[in-house]
């Protein structure tokens, strides 16, 4: 086999900056591309990290830059530093074979390393700015430049990888990229990565809960895109078919307090717990101690927590925007809507039996398809096409 020397350009990795779902995939990607024998560079913002480190085989070259001003400059500025960066490692370590960039972040570094050293790049799409914020956008000016550079590296790129059939759509929809271009690579995971053997009434008691209730788990960012407001209106129609079903909500965002609010009014404050930002340990205990996983999104170009909730064999309450679910198979589809969230969370708690083999189905899929070993060999064929 032949190996590559593969720079990977990201705003955030496992261990750097943690942000959201880019952090797992280009860190569990790049340590199997490392394990088959390639050299991996991740090129990443320094956080609190050192500048340099070895981990699991993928040298983590992290860039300080200045962070003052908003998401639009600072990506601007990191770029700068990931260019300067590149220039040095590449003088000590010899040519790089594939370059490989992950969402808008660090399109004007791909594209300066594009322009003067004539190496083409691979652009990973993980979601769209549209997708994201949709109308909900406060910033018209970064909204529009955002934008822009998805299809600035879009275009300039020499191969495209996107996750997901629907956010295949929804990016020719609004970029108008070429099928000839893109390659539908799905994200993945470590089979084991997530399942504990946990005692769930323990974990339920610490938080206040009693050991044998039934817990539906939400976990992911608290904005407008992830729904998390349509799982809180669909609290009471569950409490009116079981009085005794309690909701933990793992994350942060800008509805955390909305959310809260909003369950204070509705007089089902007692049956959630909103837990905020958790440590992985914490979130993954939660994972095995759940019944079920409700991810009510209104937008999802992939979605990793439904594969971490498949890992763990729990079932899957989605919206019909979570394409990965198969309804009653790995998980329940609902309408994007409060009414048919409840439905679908009441069905899960009223059939444990079949709610267990939904679980298990996904699993089988977890370590038949979306395995990292098998995608980090369809993402090296496309490096293949592009090296020069």
């Amino acid at each position: 086999m032949e190996s590559l020397r593969i720079g990977m350009f990201s705003w955030e990795s496992l261990y750097s900056v943690k942000v959201g779902g880019i952090s797992p995939h280009v860190s569990e990607l790049a340590e199997t591309l490392a394990a088959k024998g390639h050299e991996v560079h991740m090129f990443t913002r320094i956080g609190d990290e050192s500048e340099y480190d070895e981990i699991n085989g993928v040298h983590y070259q992290r860039c300080r830059h200045d962070q003052p001003g908003g998401v639009v400059m600072q990506m601007d500025r990191m770029c700068d530093a990931m260019v300067r960066r590149f220039d040095a490692v590449q003088n000590i370590f010899g040519r790089f074979d594939a370059i490989h960039g992950h969402d808008w972040h660090p399109v004007a570094a791909l594209n300066h390393v594009k322009k003067y050293y004539g190496l083409p790049y691979v652009l990973t799409y993980h979601s769209t700015e549209w997708g994201r914020n949709g109308n909900t956008f406060g910033d018209w000016r970064e909204f529009h430049e955002i934008s822009h550079r998805e299809w600035l590296g879009g275009y300039e790129s020499a191969e495209v990888i996107i996750t997901s059939e629907n956010l295949k759509d929804e990016i020719q929809f609004l970029y108008k990229i070429s099928n000839d271009k893109i390659n539908l690579i799905p994200n993945g995971i470590r089979a084991d990565k997530i399942k504990r053997e946990v005692d769930p009434g323990k974990i339920k008691v610490h938080y206040g809960i009693h050991p044998l209730a039934p817990v539906v788990l939400f976990i992911g960012r608290m904005s407008h895109q992830k729904g998390p407001d349509l799982l809180v209106e669909a609290i009471p129609k569950v409490l009116k078919n079981r009085w005794d079903v309690k909701f933990v909500l793992i994350g942060e965002k800008e509805m955390r307090h909305y959310c809260e609010h909003r369950a204070s009014q509705l007089g089902i404050s007692d049956a959630c717990r909103f837990l905020g930002y958790a440590p992985d340990e914490v979130a993954y205990e939660w994972m095995n101690a759940c019944d079920a996983v409700c991810v009510p999104s209104r937008n999802e170009p992939f979605c990793i927590v439904v594969l971490e909730a498949w890992d763990a064999c729990k079932p899957v309450v989605g919206t019909d925007a979570v394409h990965l679910i198969s309804n009653f198979s790995t998980g329940i589809k609902a309408y994007i809507s409060p009414d048919s969230i409840a439905w679908c969370i009441n069905y899960v708690i009223d059939n444990p039996e079949k709610s267990k083999i939904m679980g298990e189905n996904g699993n089988k899929l977890v370590i038949e398809k979306y395995n990292w070993n098998t995608i980090a060999d369809e993402v090296v064929n496309v490096y293949k096409r592009i090296k020069r």
